[in-house]
């Protein structure tokens, strides 16, 4: 039987450019990356919603930077990937030399403060917290108080069965994948 002396995770892009490309997370990144299971069901819904190309984009809690390398490959033109965890963005920054993704802005930081300054209005925000996270249900509050989604935008709130979206403004849809809720919201 073989095993791997170094355990690691594969992210896998589905769709686009870099379609099929399998990238290997280390086992030293303590990450929760959306399941290809709940990503390809998510982006059926936002193949509907969006054009691609020239897209542009906020991944909040960018992680292994798996939604962000899936919206450069389907033609987003611009995205920028927020994440405070100093290994996960060199990892980030890693991959993004190795596919040589020059759309992707990747900032180390707080995303509770990225949210609380910014001024740039997005097409698409995606956050994905940790599910355990302090103060979780803010972030759409924000999000919407702060007018970041352009008109005709949406934002996308990975979040576990906890927590409820639906009375906030904007709020379209609930989408389940198994244990992953998405909470999309259309503006």
């Amino acid at each position: 039987m073989f095993t791997h002396r170094y355990p690691c995770n594969t992210m896998r892009i589905i769709s686009g450019k870099y379609k099929s490309r399998r990238i290997q997370v280390p086992a030293n990144l303590n990450a929760r990356p959306t399941t290809d299971f709940a990503k390809e069901g998510l982006f059926n819904v936002l193949n509907n919603l969006l054009e691609w190309e020239d897209l542009t984009a906020l991944d909040l809690f960018s992680g292994t930077g798996s939604i962000a390398f899936e919206l450069i490959s389907r033609g987003a033109s611009y995205v920028v990937g927020v994440e405070i965890n100093q290994l996960h963005y060199n990892f980030i920054c890693k991959t993004q030399d190795q596919l040589g993704a020059k759309e992707l802005f990747p900032l180390k930081g707080d995303a509770f403060k990225y949210l609380q300054h910014a001024t740039q209005q997005f097409d698409l925000i995606f956050a994905d917290p940790p599910y355990d996270l302090r103060d979780l249900e803010k972030i759409p509050e924000l999000i919407i108080s702060r007018q970041l989604v352009k008109e005709g935008g949406i934002f996308v709130m990975e979040h576990s069965s906890r927590y409820d979206f639906s009375q906030l403004p904007h709020f379209n849809e609930l989408r389940r994948y198994g244990n992953v809720h998405f909470s999309i919201f259309t503006f």
